[in-house]
């Protein structure tokens, strides 16, 4: 089950947490995977680690708030490997500050990493998908995203991203099907990588934290990448438009 040879996929912000663990566990089912990123260098690095471990990659810069930048790089993964199947739009932002203070440069920056960007890396990818009938794409939102979501004090101009996200995603998922290609999210709950690591959390935050949480710890980025697996894989056929939580029960309590 969830075997992705023969699969080309693409991950955003795959340079460290959880799209670094996206890629190498595609590249572990069997994908040839695209590692992009912002940093071309970091890039390189998990291309290197993913063949050294007996994987398929190339590396490229992509920044997502540059629509140039993307067609260039979907572009040259048509040219190198002749199709796409797979996306995961893994890069996101999170600059905590208070609604009163929040400026129009915070509130752009945001919204056009966390969700402009994932629009338009999603329409270059089915494009591509469009040609063989056959496509996963996987948006990456959070739990804090409205409704059955939760709020974060300082996050406005990242909840309402994340909350765009699934409404967006729900929308392409409707337009899509008929053309082989399914849309899903997985939003996260608390995950332990850079953009919220445990190391940096006050001890008496992150027990706040801990007590919000059945499962009573962070999450591993590992953990969301296997979501990703198998969202991305043949055994979700009939899945699309859907909304997967991994947040150790957090929205349970």
């Amino acid at each position: 089950m969830f075997n992705l040879t023969g699969k080309v996929a693409l991950i955003t912000g795959a340079k460290q947490g959880m799209g670094l663990a996206h890629a190498k566990a595609l590249a572990s089912q069997g994908a040839k995977v695209v590692v992009t990123d912002i940093n071309l260098a970091e890039c390189q690095k998990v291309a290197e680690e993913i063949i050294g471990a007996g994987g398929q990659a190339i590396a490229f810069k992509m920044d997502v708030t540059d629509l140039q930048e993307i067609n260039q790089v979907f572009a040259e993964v048509e040219k190198h490997y002749g199709r796409l199947d797979i996306l995961i739009n893994n890069a996101g932002v999170y600059l905590p500050k208070a609604a009163t203070e929040l400026t129009e440069g915070d509130w752009d920056k945001t919204i056009d990493i966390n969700l402009k960007g994932q629009f338009f890396c999603a329409q270059a990818a089915a494009k591509l998908m469009t040609k063989n009938k056959w496509g996963r794409i996987i948006n990456i939102s959070s739990i804090a995203s409205g409704q059955v979501g939760v709020g974060i004090a300082g996050g406005v101009h990242y909840t309402s991203s994340k909350g765009g996200v699934i409404g967006m995603s729900e929308t392409m998922a409707i337009e899509w099907a008929p053309l082989g290609i399914t849309v899903n999210v997985i939003a996260p709950g608390a995950i332990d990588t850079p953009m919220a690591s445990s190391s940096d959390i006050p001890k008496e935050a992150l027990q706040g934290l801990m007590a919000r949480i059945p499962l009573n710890r962070m999450g591993l980025p590992e953990e969301v990448a296997a979501a990703a697996v198998f969202l991305a894989s043949g055994e979700a056929g009939y899945v699309t438009g859907a909304t997967l939580h991994v947040d150790g029960g957090w929205l349970a309590t």
